[in-house]
């Protein structure tokens, strides 16, 4: 029988899971039962089926076996949405929790990034939002204080702060530069995402700008490497390009 590397196991797997041959909530079959059919050592299928786990394709059951994960939530890059906007557009239940909400000093970095004096007073909010319940991404947002007096008596749990922000104190938010960078969870991550040390993160990071190009917010997001993808639809040139 043709050897197959856990490479191509894992493809194998992978397309069967995409192209709906095994469903969310599927068992797979056995570390066990693929090596006798692929005629493989069991440790090159335990191998694949851990990478299958730690993209969040599958998931174990102590006892159980190896099953197919929901998919994963897609969030698109080049929409510069809010998280409770770009869930409701695509029928997902979600939920927030507000962690901390407090005025801090801006420190050289924070200052560099929103363009106000070192010591200015920022508002600083922390919440951890959910999908379905599970935790999926844990948002650190700092705003100049001045631009948003008492904003602490808006429903931060149930409301975007972006909507909070156009509706009570008439800031658009138009544009932002974004940037992506593959991290790991710390201990403290790891407790409120649900997921082991060093589990794959994607930190998303980003200098929110008015429709003057004022700099409105400052902004990290820590998603779950395993819950979710990012998506962006790019143009094969500038729209300006002559």
């Amino acid at each position: 029988m043709e050897k197959h590397t856990y490479l191509q196991i894992i493809e194998a797997l992978s397309e069967q899971i995409e192209n709906g041959h095994y469903q969310p909530g599927d068992r797979l079959p056995s570390e066990r039962e693929l090596s006798q059919q692929l005629g493989v050592s069991r440790m090159t299928v335990r191998q694949a089926m851990n990478s299958l786990v730690t993209r969040g394709m599958a998931y174990r059951q102590q006892g159980l076996g190896t099953f197919v994960a929901k998919p994963k939530v897609e969030h698109h890059v080049d929409l510069l949405t809010s998280f409770q906007v770009s869930m409701e557009r695509i029928g997902l239940k979600h939920s927030t929790k507000l962690l901390s909400i407090e005025q801090i000093r801006a420190n050289k970095k924070l200052a560099g990034k929103l363009g106000v004096n070192i010591g200015q007073l920022l508002c600083y909010i922390h919440r951890l939002r959910m999908h379905n319940g599970d935790p999926i991404s844990l948002e650190y947002s700092y705003f100049p204080a001045s631009l948003c007096p008492h904003i602490e008596q808006f429903d931060l749990e149930h409301r975007s702060i972006y909507e909070i922000l156009e509706n009570e104190y008439e800031i658009q938010i138009d544009v932002a530069d974004q940037f992506f960078e593959p991290v790991v969870a710390n201990e403290y991550e790891s407790e409120m995402l649900s997921v082991p040390i060093n589990a794959p993160l994607m930190l998303v990071s980003r200098v929110s700008y008015d429709v003057d190009g004022n700099a409105i917010e400052f902004g990290k997001d820590l998603y779950r490497g395993d819950k979710t993808r990012f998506v962006s639809r790019s143009p094969r040139h500038e729209r300006n390009e002559r």
